[in-house]
């Protein structure tokens, strides 16, 4: 059977699913709660200095999908707003009676290095694994000069990271922000300041919808709103290209990554870990269905790895990061077909439709004499975009067959079509 277990820059966890520092990770029942659940570790929600934050009501919204699917959930919460010494308190008892799992400290403080000294030598008596430096928070922190206002600015990044690593002998684990042109620019910079680790990402900048008969956005604070994080499943997409940008990067090939953004599943879970993550960390998915779906996250993560042969999360941990590369590097030679296996066929059109209007009338709709309907891809006129097989609502309905070109590979920068080819 898989061996689940990690040992992610010297922190050691049973398995590699981490709650992310968010409300499920606020107190120590909450904690204790996931311990028991089979959580491997938790990043504790973001510590302050005192006073601790006020928060304001309500907190959160959502983006829905089909049936009130929670596609994309949005948030305005501060970082903890209950005491420092309340949760150095919990921390120290929670580390204490479950010492196998990993207990990760977020932290927010100003840019000034008294303040990081100071808080510091706290954290490392609770016994905690490591600290995680918040420089993503998008609302509520920046204009008080933490969160993304120093994840944004790669200096700031290293200055901080570097002062951390000056007064803890603990693991730091800098969190960045999404919030930015190039996520690759703070990743450097924790590297140079001295991170053991970066952690990514963030919630993105985002309303999600309004109530059009008062005009205010949500959540909605009396007449009034503000963007808030978005995370959850929609900003998978986002999270994995970020997490793959910093693990192909030369300069920043070798720096751990614990991946965040949208893990729902084991297979999330999976993705993160073979674009470059050491670690997964969760939070939207444990909100809205509780801590108990880690079980499945584990259960599922085992047998795929006993199927595939994979006897250790190191096995699979960045396989998929040297078949990551720029548009310019893929094969201008390969082609692909759509093909529609006319036995799941339900003759529902809709590949029919999206290809005829919005793309490239490839696909032919026949009718016979009875009125029966039939769509049969028109191939010397499919470019194998996938829309076809997207729109198709029956799985494996469609598929995409790769055509022998007979001819070898060959790259955008060596392609002769290409007016600033680099022919030889």
């Amino acid at each position: 059977m898989a061996d689940l277990s990690i040992n992610f820059v010297g922190i050691k966890a049973p398995n590699p699913f981490w709650l992310a520092s968010a409300p499920p990770t606020d107190k120590a029942y909450n904690v204790i709660r996931a311990f028991e659940a089979g959580w491997g570790g938790v990043v504790w929600k973001t510590l302050g200095e005192d006073p601790p934050a006020v928060n304001v009501s309500s907190r959160y919204s959502a983006h829905y999908g089909k049936n009130r699917e929670v596609v994309g959930f949005n948030n305005i919460e501060l970082i903890t707003d209950r005491s420092l010494q309340i949760n150095l308190d919990e921390i120290t008892a929670v580390k204490k009676a479950w010492p196998d799992r990993a207990v990760v400290v977020s932290l927010m403080l100003p840019c000034e290095e008294h303040q990081w000294a100071g808080i510091l030598p706290k954290i490392e008596a609770t016994g905690a694994d490591g600290i995680e430096l918040n420089f993503g928070c998008p609302h509520g922190m920046p204009e008080r000069g933490m969160g993304a206002a120093v994840g944004q600015v790669p200096e700031y990044v290293e200055m901080v990271t570097r002062w951390c690593k000056t007064h803890t002998k603990l693991p730091v684990i800098v969190k960045l922000t999404p919030n930015i042109t190039d996520v690759r620019a703070p990743a450097r910079a924790a590297l140079a300041g001295g991170a053991d680790a970066v952690s990514l990402i963030n919630t993105i900048n985002s309303i999600t919808h309004l109530d059009l008969d008062r005009m205010v956005a949500f959540p909605a604070v009396g007449n009034a709103s503000t963007h808030g994080g978005y995370c959850g499943s929609a900003v998978k997409p986002i999270a994995l290209n970020m997490v793959a940008e910093i693990a192909r990067d030369p300069l920043t090939a070798q720096l751990p990554i614990s991946g965040i953004g949208g893990i729902s599943n084991w297979k999330d879970a999976a993705e993160f870990i073979a674009l470059g993550a050491g670690s997964v960390q969760v939070c939207t998915a444990a909100m809205l269905h509780g801590f108990r779906i880690v079980e499945e996250m584990k259960d599922g993560l085992s047998r795929w790895m006993d199927e595939k042969g994979y006897r250790t999360i190191d096995d699979f941990t960045r396989k998929a990061v040297p078949n990551t590369t720029d548009w310019k590097y893929l094969d201008m030679n390969y082609q692909v077909i759509a093909q529609i296996d006319q036995d799941k066929c339900i003759k529902c059109g809709k590949c029919f439709i999206a290809c005829e209007d919005t793309s490239h009338q490839a696909i032919a709709k026949l009718i016979d004499d009875a009125g029966n309907r039939t769509y049969e891809v028109i191939k010397q006129e499919c470019v194998g975009c996938n829309l076809c097989e997207i729109t198709c609502p029956v799985e494996k309905c469609i598929t995409m067959v790769p055509q022998d070109s007979g001819k070898p590979y060959m790259n955008w920068p060596k392609d002769p079509r290409n007016p600033r080819a680099e022919l030889v």
